[in-house]
């Protein structure tokens, strides 16, 4: 079963698929030209200890997001099956 949530409440090693970018302005244009845009898939690699900011794998790269700026991004992420 998929469900969506914000980035920011991903787990380290975590994939899923970019759903929607809600952050207008200059966040949002800032967000896209880092290549997050729709249907775009992510891994988290990490987030640092107290939790912001977190590492993103985006294609071949790997960039950091405050959270502030990941709790604008909505996430496709498989629920794992229960037993």
């Amino acid at each position: 079963m998929k469900r969506l949530i914000k980035m920011r409440e991903m787990s380290d090693n975590q994939k899923g698929v970019v759903k929607k970018i809600s952050a207008t302005g200059d966040m949002g244009r800032r967000i896209r030209e880092m290549g997050l845009v729709s249907e775009v898939q992510i891994q988290i690699q990490g987030h640092a200890p107290l939790k912001d900011p977190v590492a993103v794998k985006v294609k071949d790269f790997t960039l950091t997001l405050r959270n502030n700026e990941a709790s604008h991004i909505l996430v496709e992420v498989n629920e794992p099956k229960l037993p």
